[in-house]
């Protein structure tokens, strides 16, 4: 294949096309598009849907106004799948088929098929309610309900509704490789169901003989065992919980394959796959080895690649059963990022990427009690995350919250704790968006975060702020995952970033730093500091779009607080009040709002200090509750900066604790 011609290639996937279960009920598909407002289509892995069904579409059912839009929860699979489609109609991406995900616009005034994140179809619907340029919006990856999923079911319903008796009536269809196709159809008013048969082969699934402790482990030592006895060119897939995780094991997998015992086997490819890798890097892992090449593929990913992207030669699957999640408990306000147990509809998805072009196997690295343990489905997102951005993108669509029509209504108390979280910020009052509330809509990003940006004007650091906020998009900047030696090179390399009260702070100095340096030797430089380029690369894209939003706003853009750090400090305050801890007499420190108690992260630069009050980013779960990304606040600073301060009960415990 790496020799055939571009037409070669074209006429390659032509043949394909045609074995497709979708092209062989392309005229039944075509017919009950036609005929339905809304369709429901459960198509197993392999069966072509969403490459097929939007050409279906634009080819049969569109007039030549309009745009037939697909959405993806991440954007690797946007993107992938919009370069597939173009290359199957012979047009350049960007043309007729396009792709539109953060911080990348693929499309022009021709493009015809786009394919988006939910996300980026949630910010138009914000600008354009009625989404008139589209005929048909094909919702896919449904059964992974993230938010702005859901939000795109209430809204598209309503904008069917709308324009159901116009010139131009919108269609929807909703896809899904596995979910629960009556809860769907019964939302969308007993919509019509197709079944398409995939093209899965027999499976092979081991568990674990017993209950595992340690996942890690058991994964890497599987996956030497099925290396030694794998045949070549058989890859790998491998289900981790998040970046650094994956980057331990691929520095784990790497470090094991130096022995020489190991020189007779097939050479390992490791390839990594999450949300925060560079797009270049992500697409890294549909690129297939040399053809005479002794090696194995072994992908390390996140539950990106349960559903939301094809991966071809995959012969072996290990399943960690993990998989990273964000959950917020609105009795106590508190937000923390936890690794839990996946359930086992997500366990049969992993196992299916076993069997997508021949016979697999899937190894658990979880007993089958465990298994039988699991929840049957996940938990949507919308009924286990913080509500304060929901609330204030239904607000923008002047909706209300409590009335939206939710598929799975999250409960009304954490409606009203995100109304709570939105009055203190300032973005409403009695539930109306204010002049705040509706520039901070223009942001796409939480609440808080856009609240500090606004803020910073008042304190002369926007520059700063924005800096700050681009680098909290991504992943850690610094890199963990290293042997003793290199750990004490790199703790020497990061001190001169260090500052003594604050984690943003020496964020922002190593921002500031990178981005003096010179682009042909960002690389170099990077290395030398032990930093993740990566990480770096997506911040600085991410700076440019947020500068944009600001200049939209007409926001004054340069302003710097230089070394005068306590301005950064006090702004950070202004959106990440509810955020902050205090240490008691048994030097532990306490949450202030849900009096949890927590430690300073082992990665802060004030980890092993014992500063009176802090303020936090996040807190994380595992065996104890961490806070990440830490800042000593003046507790004196509140009266000034939180509002009412004097009026909240919880923040009497704190102004009158001492250590």
């Amino acid at each position: 294949m790496n020799d055939l011609s571009k037409m070669d290639l074209v006429k390659y996937f032509d043949d394909e096309r045609k074995t497709l279960p979708v092209a062989l009920q392309k005229d039944k598909i075509c017919a009950l598009i036609k005929k339905y407002e809304t369709l429901i289509i459960i198509g197993e892995t392999g069966s072509g849907k969403t490459t097929q069904i939007p050409q279906i579409v634009y080819e049969n059912i569109l007039r030549q106004d309009e745009d037939v839009v697909v959405t993806q929860p991440r954007r690797v699979a946007a993107i992938s799948l919009a370069e597939r489609v173009s290359f199957e109609v012979n047009t350049e991406i960007g043309d007729l088929v396009g792709y539109r995900v953060r911080f990348i616009d693929k499309t022009n005034h021709f493009t015809r098929i786009k394919f988006m994140t939910d996300g980026m179809l949630m910010r138009t619907a914000i600008l354009e309610k009625s989404l008139s340029a589209y005929g048909c919006v094909i919702l896919d990856e449904a059964h992974e309900r993230t938010v702005n999923t859901d939000l795109l079911f209430g809204i598209v319903k309503k904008v069917q509704r709308s324009r159901k008796h116009s010139s131009n009536p919108l269609k929807v269809i909703v896809m899904s490789a596995t979910m629960n196709a009556d809860l769907f159809a019964d939302y969308f008013g007993n919509a019509q169901i197709v079944y398409l048969q995939g093209r899965l082969h027999d499976i092979n699934i081991f568990h674990a003989k017993k209950n595992v402790e340690d996942y890690f482990h058991d994964t890497l030592v599987t996956i030497f065992q099925l290396h030694k006895e794998a045949p070549a060119r058989h890859d790998f897939l491998v289900f981790l919980t998040g970046q650094e995780e994956i980057e331990n094991m691929a520095l784990a997998i790497e470090h094991i394959n130096q022995d020489p015992a190991l020189r007779n086997y097939p050479v390992i490819k490791v390839r990594t796959l999450y949300a925060s890798l560079p797009t270049n890097e992500q697409l890294k892992v549909f690129m297939s080895l040399e053809p005479n090449e002794f090696a194995r593929k072994i992908i390390l990913s996140t539950n990106i690649a349960e559903t939301s992207v094809t991966l071809t030669g995959i012969k072996y699957v290990i399943d960690s059963g993990k998989v990273k999640v964000r959950c917020f408990h609105p009795e106590t306000s508190m937000d923390a990022l936890k690794i839990e147990n996946i359930s086992q509809a997500q366990a049969e998805q992993r196992a299916g990427r076993a069997g997508r072009e021949s016979d697999g196997f899937c190894y658990r690295m979880y007993s089958k009690k465990q298994y039988d343990e699991m929840t049957k489905d996940p938990v949507p997102e919308i009924q286990r995350c913080n509500l304060g951005n929901v609330v204030l993108q239904i607000l923008a669509m002047n909706m209300d919250p409590h009335k939206f029509d939710f598929i799975n209504k999250p409960s009304t108390n954490a409606i009203d704790q995100a109304y709570k979280m939105l009055g203190n910020l300032g973005a409403t009052k009695n539930s109306i968006l204010t002049e705040m509330g509706h520039k901070m809509t223009k942001f796409p990003l939480d609440p808080r975060y856009s609240k500090i940006i606004l803020s910073s004007v008042n304190y002369g650091c926007l520059e700063d702020i924005i800096n700050i906020v681009s680098i909290l998009s991504t992943d850690s900047i610094f890199v963990s995952s290293l042997s003793e030696k290199k750990k004490k090179q790199a703790e020497e390399a990061h001190s001169k970033f260090k500052s003594s009260v604050s984690d943003h702070i020496m964020l922002l100095k190593t921002f500031r730093s990178y981005r003096k340096v010179r682009k042909e030797v960002k690389s170099n430089w990077c290395d030398d500091n032990f930093l993740n380029i990566r990480n770096l690369e997506y911040a600085d894209r991410a700076r440019d779009q947020l500068l944009d939003i600001c200049r939209y706003l007409h926001l004054p853009i340069g302003q710097s607080c230089g070394e005068n750090f306590d301005l950064i400090r006090k702004c950070l305050l202004t959106g990440f009040f509810e955020n902050l801890a205090y240490i008691n007499q048994e030097k532990k420190y306490v949450t202030v709002n849900a009096k949890k108690e927590c430690k300073i992260h082992p990665t802060s630069t004030l980890f092993h200090s014992y500063p009176h009050c802090v303020l936090y980013t996040e807190i994380i779960e595992t065996s104890q509750a961490y806070m990440r990304y830490v800042t000593v606040i003046d507790k004196e600073w509140l009266l000034d900066i939180v509002p009412n301060f004097h009026q909240r009960h919880n923040y009497q415990v704190l102004m009158n604790s001492e250590v």
